[in-house]
């Protein structure tokens, strides 16, 4: 300890304000370094990365290039549209994340001097002005400051489990010469005092605590996040399956082209003048409202969770990737149990409990200390105060980490002459200070209380003892030949709607295993508690030499993994990711942190550590697992409106394109003008708005939402071929109704025949290809039904109108129309077929 006090060139009486001011001013304030806020136009600027909004920019260049200026204009306000309504949201919800950080601490208390000759005096002072070589007082409840080596302490225990995950405080006591790794004289920044008091010497402050150090942002950890899995995180559940697809569709729309240049050039001798008709078909093939519809759906969403249930979305892919989760990581405590013990009264007997609660009763009276402890807590809670209240206290020897008893030394009511110890503590120096008849029985009660343990059950031995009465102070040295009263039994307190949200969760598909650093025992008791089968428990150390691939299997029907370190539970998250799990993560402290950023989804708290927060993906106003299944099902629903358009669009559209390739090259004159294709687009894109507003089928929300690209590729082929049959047949119903169609005929009726058959069909694939929609269900909610039936009005109505020669179309035959519904009735009934047999493409787990 001296060692210390002279390499900080400091004492216990403190620093003088002088020196203090000259550290704080060469080792910078006591502050952990945080990541800058992203400005709004920076927020825009990430968002034009999308692979889709990319494209779509690229594909209203080239429209302006080749003078198509309304297809420009209305792709670049898409464009514009889409990055402003994610960069709004996302900047929204960092605010709203930014009111809930909390500091590690306000103030200090310190010994400080005025001068190098005046006596020391404990000071108040902001945290952020503390230096290494400061003095500190600690007290039951402060926050650590920084961190520290203590000078001396009396009773004092530590809740550290933001850093280490261990529920049990830790005591905390003096050590003049250390063990290697040992830290009971070290007190760490990030964790709170929970019983007794102590002072201790400042040894590192700001970026070179422990605290910083655990959540990657201390000096020199780069090279350590790259090895531990804390540094930047692989993409996201959301942005593999949209970039699968986003991906796919680039490539047929940077072929179809080309392709319509060379065909039409081979086959009707046209040359650069199908160059806009070529940049329509491959418009026509991109789904450019879907950064309009993702966004919308994630922020509807995201705004819903936050006004109902306190749901902060900080990252809304976020709100996808929470509906999609399978697998959801928690850490038990503070999760699944309360971050305190109760008495468990199948394991207690009346008589130890009662001994109990009197000892931590009048050592809490004599001792004068502010609070009780957890266990104290617990005891008094469990027992009759009214009878513990009858004795009259003598003295008290407090808990001491080193021989971890607590003794209280009382007059019984009406016993004259003597004194009774009541003690109580560890098993072992316990039963090693009582008197047995029979020295088997010692043996007997050492087993009882190893095989609790390794049941989960934290065991406190009770024994009393009865002394004549004396006036001077009783000693360690009286806790001798004790009379052994029994166990008291503790397990954690479940959460209030721990055992409600696992069943909710596990009714909804998602598997929820549990990541902590707690003994196997406690872990897998509290999982028994509630109703999860903890199988065989794995401890964190035994899978540091597994492979990727063993640990992935291991994860994968490993329930429990207990002795965790931040590395531990990293490494399982992502090797559950790599077994094809979409997989969250809840944690509050700093040694989640590597989990948080290692998940699909990282979730945290409000009270969590204000750097687990920002490393969150979502935050929670409660540590509340009901609050995740909340967040489930609104991903799940936004998830099946985003899927409900990529099916409906990309098949409506490939069905488009391959009837206009064809189109182009049996007819002498362009199917479409690039006007009307626009026209159209607009049509389809304003009535698929309401797709942001649609209320799925509960159905549709009860299994994890995946989207599935080759899945999903499968289904539009299939259901694109079927729409492109019906424009073919509507086709040939045109050339019927109006004569010399194929020989430069009707150019303009024909135009408009096609023009209301798209849009009608259109209308009818909103209305049938929903996410958990069957046509036996009923009819659509009143949004897409309203925006279908106005899509139908125009498809109708628009040729007939005086815009229709402005945009080279006329009037058709009435005979075209009964025709036309006949097709129409066609496609619907081979659409519900085509349906009932293909499989939802979204919904489901991810497999490998």
């Amino acid at each position: 300890m001296l060692q210390t006090l002279r390499a900080l060139d400091t004492g216990p009486r403190g620093l003088t304000e002088a020196e203090a001011g000259q550290r704080l001013a060469r080792s910078g304030p006591n502050t952990l370094p945080t990541a800058r806020p992203i400005s709004l136009p920076v927020r825009f600027w990430r968002s034009l990365r999308d692979p889709f909004t990319a494209v779509l920019f690229c594909l209203g260049l080239v429209s302006a290039v080749v003078s198509a200026w309304g297809t420009a204009c209305v792709i670049l306000a898409l464009v514009i549209v889409s990055c402003a309504l994610r960069a709004h949201g996302e900047h929204r919800a960092d605010r709203a994340g930014a009111g809930l950080r909390e500091l590690v601490a306000g103030t200090a208390s310190v010994r400080r001097r005025d001068s190098a000759d005046a006596e020391p005096r404990a000071r108040e002072i902001p945290v952020d002005d503390l230096v290494p070589g400061d003095v500190v007082r600690l007290a039951p409840g402060d926050l650590v400051p920084a961190d520290l080596r203590l000078i001396k302490a009396h009773g004092l225990t530590v809740q550290q489990a933001a850093l280490t995950g261990e529920s049990a405080p830790a005591p905390k006591h003096p050590v003049d010469a250390p063990a290697a790794g040992d830290t009971a004289h070290l007190c760490f920044q990030g964790s709170s005092v929970a019983s007794g008091s102590g002072t201790g010497v400042v040894v590192a402050t700001g970026a070179d605590t422990r605290f910083a150090a655990v959540r990657g942002t201390g000096r020199g950890r780069t090279a350590e996040r790259a090895r531990d899995g804390t540094g930047p995180a692989p993409l996201s559940a959301f942005d593999r399956s949209v970039h699968g697809i986003s991906w796919t569709l680039i490539r047929f729309m940077l072929i179809t082209p080309p392709l319509v240049l060379m065909a039409n050039a081979a086959l009707r001798g046209r040359g650069l003048e199908t160059l806009p008709f070529a940049v329509a078909v491959a418009v026509g093939l991109t789904p450019e409202m879907l950064p309009v519809i993702v966004t919308t759906c994630l922020a509807r969403g995201a705004a819903l969770l936050t006004r109902t249930h306190g749901v902060i979305v900080r990252r809304l892919p976020a709100l996808h990737d929470l509906g999609a989760v399978d697998v959801l990581c928690v850490d038990k405590t503070g999760t699944l149990t309360q971050d305190r013990p109760v008495v468990d009264p199948d394991r207690t007997g009346p008589d130890a409990l009662h001994w109990a609660a009197v000892c931590a009763w009048w050592t809490l009276q004599a001792a004068e200390l502010p609070h009780p402890d957890p266990l104290d807590e617990a005891l008094l809670d469990g027992a009759d105060l009214d009878r513990v209240e009858t004795y009259e206290p003598v003295d008290a020897l407090p808990f001491d980490p080193v021989r971890r008893l607590a003794t209280a030394v009382v007059r019984e009511p009406g016993a004259l002459g003597t004194h009774l110890l009541v003690v109580k503590g560890a098993v072992e120096e316990v039963v090693e200070r009582c008197a047995f008849d029979d020295p088997a029985e010692r043996e007997k009660l050492l087993a009882d209380a190893a095989s609790a343990a390794g049941e989960g059950v934290r065991l406190l031995a009770v024994a009393t003892a009865r002394r004549p009465a004396r006036t001077r102070a009783y000693t360690p040295a009286d806790e001798r030949g004790l009379t052994f009263h029994g166990f008291v039994a503790f397990h954690d307190a479940l959460a209030d709607t721990a055992h409600d949200a696992v069943r909710a969760l596990a009714g909804q598909g998602v598997t929820v295993k549990v990541l902590t650093g707690d003994h196997p025992a406690t872990a897998a008791r509290a999982c028994r508690d509630l109703g999860i089968d903890p199988g065989e428990v794995a401890v964190g150390a035994h899978t540091a030499d597994l492979d990727a691939p063993a640990l992935a299997e291991l994860a994968s029907r490993t329930t429990v993994f207990a002795r965790c370190t931040p590395a531990d539970k990293a490494r399982v998250v992502a090797a559950l990711r790599l077994h094809g799990h979409t997989v969250g993560f809840l944690g509050d402290g700093v040694n989640d942190l590597p989990a948080l950023r290692a998940a699909d989804v990282g979730v945290c708290p409000r009270d969590g550590v204000d750097v687990a927060r920002e490393g969150a993906d979502v935050v929670l106003a409660e540590k509340d697992l009901t609050a995740i299944g909340h967040a489930v099902e609104a991903g799940r629903h936004s998830s099946a409106n985003i899927a409900s358009y990529l099916r409906i669009t990309l098949s409506s559209n490939l069905g488009n394109v391959i009837a206009m390739l064809a189109a182009g090259l049996l007819l002498p004159f362009l199917p479409m003008l690039p006007a009307q294709v626009l026209v159209q687009n607009l049509c389809f894109d304003g009535a698929q708005l309401a797709l942001a507003h649609d209320r799925p089928d509960p159905a549709a929300l009860r299994r994890p939402t995946v989207l599935r690209p080759r899945a999903f590729l499968r289904s539009i082929t299939g259901f694109g071929a079927l729409g492109a049959l019906a424009d073919l047949t509507t086709f040939g119903v045109l050339a019927w109704v109006l004569p010399g169609t194929l020989d430069l005929g009707d150019q303009d009726g024909f135009h408009a025949g096609w023009f209301a058959e798209n849009l009608l069909t259109q209308a009818l694939v909103m209305l049938l290809l929903r996410t958990g929609r069957r046509t036996a269900e009923g009819r659509a909610p009143t949004p897409i039904r309203a925006s279908a039936a106005a899509l139908a009005a125009v498809g109708i109505l628009l040729p007939l109108s005086p815009l229709g020669p402005l945009l080279g179309m006329t009037g058709l035959p009435p005979v075209y129309y009964p025709l036309l519904g006949a097709v129409l009735a066609l496609y619907a009934a081979a659409l519900v077929a085509l349906r009932r047999r293909m499989p939802q493409p979204q919904a489901g787990a991810a497999q490998p």
